[in-house]
């Protein structure tokens, strides 16, 4: 017997669980097919090193309009990230170098200002990234701005690391468009932009978060559920299950990322521009790190390179007899984040007298369901195919923080697609 239903959602991530509460809210019959054994999809609250640790998608902002909507819906508060006592970073010729907060951002100043300071122009309204002079410039790589820009070496290191923060990969394989658009997104100022993707955390996890939207949600959430394959026409598609189930609806919207489309056999295939992108995979491929050290240490971050296994670390939690780290790096080829010897050896770069007892980590590049971290698209992925990504095949639709206008690659582009392709489909049904 195949079950029915008017539409099916593929992820139970925030763009599935907000698609699927507006559609019950319209008084559609919704099932969510989610293949892990939770809600959240790239946002995952575990506890581990003695704390609730944000193993994905970590940081909000109320300049991200539709996450800090459905914040004050369910009533979440933040945490601000600790304010940083000291500053490591590698000057020239790779050199060690210890400073102020303030010695750090006067240093980066001058570049950080230059690579976005035609955000506005390029992107003029954030929520149509393809449109204005971004059409000219998005063949551009981050790497390729950064070199047109005069900076002594020193100034130039340390630009190169923070922005390796940002996109999680190298830069000479991220689009200078991604660096637009979220400047774009911060009305132009670079500090803000540094600000709304690096500082404030949801009070209480990311898990909890999802939870409640889940609790919301009249339809029905099928965890530990994995779609192999989809069969649509002009009438609905057929979603088949791995346990041999088969159920049908009208409508379905698919929520994986770009680089795990191909994990579903979907028949007529989707359309060319979803498998050239996976094929191209896009740029992020970095990792997240959880770090557990001996003692009770000052508050501090670090910015190594892009050539580092770790390229980014911050204190995120200050104990009396331990502290711990989030460390970033652009290659999750490049080290192992559950070795305890291979973390140690990636955070010496900086000082020598940080002892780790252990680690915590999720590979996201490895795990079959995402097959990246967040958004970054490589050179001119974004003009070219975003507008294309966001269109329904038939009865097939889309949405994600991959197919998002304004904070693409954020969980609040998550949340914009998923209001997006509700409000579309709810429509359709309609008629």
């Amino acid at each position: 017997m195949v079950d029915a239903a008017d539409v099916i959602v593929i992820g139970a991530g925030f763009a599935g669980l907000v698609a699927a509460r507006e559609l019950g809210n319209s008084g559609h019959r919704v099932i969510v097919l989610e293949a892990r054994d939770r809600v959240g999809g790239r946002t995952w609250t575990e506890h581990a090193l003695g704390h609730d640790l944000e193993l994905g998608g970590t940081w909000v902002h109320w300049v991200q309009p539709h996450v800090w909507a459905e914040m004050t819906r369910y009533g979440r508060k933040i945490d601000r990230s600790p304010i940083a006592e000291d500053a490591y970073w590698l000057g020239a010729g790779g050199a060690p170098r210890k400073g102020t907060l303030e010695d750090f951002m006067a240093l980066i100043h001058e570049g950080q200002r230059q690579v976005v300071e035609d955000a506005l122009t390029a992107i003029p309204r954030a929520v149509d990234p393809t449109v204005g002079g971004i059409t000219e410039r998005d063949d551009q790589s981050l790497q390729q701005r950064l070199d047109e820009i005069l900076l002594d070496d020193e100034a130039r290191y340390a630009n190169e690391s923070v922005w390796v923060g940002h996109v999680n990969a190298p830069l000479h394989e991220v689009g200078l468009a991604s660096a637009l658009r979220w400047a774009s997104a911060a009305g132009g100022h670079w500090p803000l932009m540094h600000e709304a993707s690096s500082t404030y955390r949801v009070a209480g996890g990311m898990s909890s978060f999802t939870a409640a939207i889940a609790a919301d949600i009249g339809g029905d959430i099928q965890l530990s559920s994995t779609v192999t394959a989809i069969k649509h026409n002009a009438h609905g598609a057929t979603v088949f299950l791995s346990d041999g189930r088969q159920l049908r609806a009208q409508r379905v919207i698919m929520t994986l990322p770009i680089n795990a489309v191909d994990t579903i056999t979907i028949t007529p295939p989707l359309p060319e521009v979803w498998r050239r992108a996976n094929r191209e995979r896009v740029a992020s491929q970095g990792i997240k790190v959880w770090i557990k050290v001996r003692g009770r240490l000052p508050r501090f971050f670090a910015y190594a390179s892009q050539h580092h296994p770790i390229s980014v670390l911050k204190s995120e939690f200050i104990e009396e007899d331990h502290s711990i780290l989030v460390g970033f790096g652009p290659d999750h080829t490049a080290i192992d984040v559950n070795s305890i010897e291979q973390v140690q050896a990636a955070v010496g770069v900086w000082r020598d007298d940080l002892e780790v007892i252990d680690v915590a980590a999720h590979d996201w590049m490895k795990d079959p369901l995402s097959k990246n971290t967040w958004m970054t698209h490589r050179p001119g992925q974004l003009t070219r195919d975003l507008s294309k990504l966001q269109l329904a095949d038939g009865v097939l639709h889309f949405a994600g923080c991959d197919t998002a206008d304004l904070w693409g690659g954020f969980i609040d582009g998550a949340i914009e697609s998923g209001l997006r392709e509700a409000r579309l489909v709810s429509t359709l049904l309609a008629k």
